[in-house]
């Protein structure tokens, strides 16, 4: 048989689409790998006899008393263990938050903020609760109470994404993302929206990590869309 020197290799779509995606997720591999955990943990979380899930999720809690016993245990269980099975939402806000952020500045910056939103949040949260607890202003069964969850990590990538946007769209995402950790806390003082608002000053602590970086203006983009063409 004789080969044809010179043709393009034409490409099924299935397969275009196949490489396309390819790329996008080695584009973020961080956030992938924390979504496939989540996606494991979610499975197991899924056929959890309701009954033992709290107590299951206990040993896996950032909560005082597992800080207590075994903290690095703790803070790293929590960030991969969730109350409810709710995988597809865990996946869109991923893709909508750490996606863009592990992109804009890379895994390594990307991932630190993360867990440092996630490590100071857990400790200044549950610390107000050990206060309380230890002052006899909140009950002793707080002490442990189930604390599991990616939401401090997500509110600290949120905070420093503000970085991300360019002149007053910057302003007013950072005012938009503060009103929405800051009413919480002031409506219903919990802990946990406590760790949320802090998560998100934490994030914008690291405006350091996104100098130099590229901004974006969402009206710019607009104006350069495919669809403004001939008009």
């Amino acid at each position: 048989m004789q080969e044809t020197v010179g043709e393009p290799v034409v490409t099924s779509r299935p397969v275009r689409a196949l490489r396309a995606v390819g790329r996008y997720v080695r584009a973020a591999p961080g956030t992938y790998c924390w979504l496939a955990l989540l996606a494991l943990t979610s499975f197991v979380v899924a056929r959890i006899d309701p009954a033992n899930l709290d107590w299951f999720l206990g040993r896996r809690s950032s909560n005082i008393d597992q800080l207590r016993s075994h903290p690095v245990h703790a803070l790293l269980a929590s960030a991969i263990w969730t109350e409810q099975s709710a995988f597809l939402f865990y996946f869109v806000i991923f893709n909508v938050f750490h996606v863009p952020v592990e992109r804009w500045l890379g895994t390594w910056r990307w991932l630190t903020v993360a867990l440092t939103a996630h490590v100071l949040a857990t400790f200044i949260s549950e610390g107000v609760v050990a206060w309380g607890v230890d002052a006899g202003r909140l009950p002793a069964n707080m002490a442990d109470t189930v604390d599991v969850g990616v939401s401090y990590a997500l509110a600290g990538v949120e905070g420093v994404l503000t970085y991300r946007f360019a002149g007053r769209w910057r302003w007013l995402y950072a005012a938009g993302l503060l009103f929405f950790y800051l009413l919480p806390l002031v409506t219903s003082h919990t802990f946990t929206d406590l760790g949320h608002f802090c998560a998100v000053l934490i994030g914008l602590s690291f405006y350091r990590f996104a100098r130099g970086r590229p901004t974006w203006d969402p009206l710019v983009v607009w104006r350069r869309g495919p669809w403004r063409r001939g008009s």
